[in-house]
């Protein structure tokens, strides 16, 4: 195997990214190299001549192969940044994006006080709640979820994060398991109409838990069974904050205005779209 310098070695999974036509070819590239080298961004540029070692060579070849099985990169890697923390992430939890971070945006601005308890329905990885109760010093938090491997990410997340002894994990479906009333509950149910998963990226299609997409035959049926079951466990001026997909806005409205709850307000995602509800 020919040695390779940081430079070379970049020039070469990026070539080999573009060549296969992901769209994040030069980003993919370097974070991957970052990962194997154990380095920041700024040591890859200021250390272009430094020599990979075969088996550094090696873990990037198979890290690129990944990659090019359209394996999103925070999977190779089991990390994603999320509101400037770094969560861990597995085959069992939905990818975090920068579109749910409109919910913690919008919870920021409906509590800008500690609330004493946070439920987050659906946890996934903990981005959420995690992000929220580190946020919140003083909040208390507890997260569902009907997924045990999800809500072990959850915990490991919260362990990480220095939140483990403020959050409590619940095994089961929605409200199923939950006792007591909240100041806030967050939510980023499955929204994804079941005939459309077929036709999604195959990032998605092939990486995320089909359980955190599949939002039944209209999309509506995660946001059905929070408003149904949402206001028995609402304390007094309580909030729900819920993410939407990109044109279920008014239908999320509508239907929660059904049990009652009226619209406080509303985020939009980078490209215009409403992303998150608070009711």
């Amino acid at each position: 195997m020919a040695e390779l310098s940081v430079a070379g070695a970049l020039a070469k999974a990026r070539a080999t990214l573009v060549a296969a036509d992901t769209p994040t070819a030069t980003l993919d590239a370097r974070l991957l190299l970052q990962a194997v080298l154990q380095l920041d961004h700024a040591d890859i540029i200021s250390q272009p001549e430094r020599r990979l070692s075969a088996a550094e060579q090696t873990q990037l070849e198979g890290y690129v192969e990944r990659r090019l099985a359209h394996e999103p990169v925070s999977k190779i890697l089991g990390q994603r940044d999320f509101y400037g923390r770094a969560f861990y992430v597995t085959a069992d939890v939905l990818d975090p994006r920068a579109d749910t971070e409109t919910v913690i945006e919008l919870a920021l601005q409906a509590k800008p006080s500690p609330p004493p308890n946070v439920l987050d329905l659906g946890c996934g990885s903990g981005a959420l709640i995690c992000t929220l109760l580190a946020e919140w010093p003083g909040a208390a938090g507890v997260a569902v979820d009907v997924s045990a491997a999800a809500l072990a990410v959850t915990q490991r997340n919260a362990e990480a994060l220095g939140i483990g002894g403020r959050l409590q994990t619940l095994q089961g479906s929605w409200f199923g398991p939950v006792e007591g009333t909240f100041d806030l509950v967050v939510s980023n149910p499955p929204y994804i109409p079941s005939g459309e998963i077929a036709g999604l990226e195959p990032d998605v299609r092939w990486y995320d838990p089909h359980l955190a997409l599949d939002g039944g035959d209209d999309g509506l049926d995660c946001y059905r069974a929070i408003a149904h079951g949402v206001n028995p466990h609402l304390a007094p001026e309580g909030v729900v904050i819920v993410e939407v997909g990109a044109d279920q806005a008014n239908a999320v409205t509508t239907l929660f205005a059904g049990f009652g709850l009226g619209l406080l307000g509303q985020k939009a995602d980078l490209g215009g779209h409403v992303r998150a509800l608070a009711f």
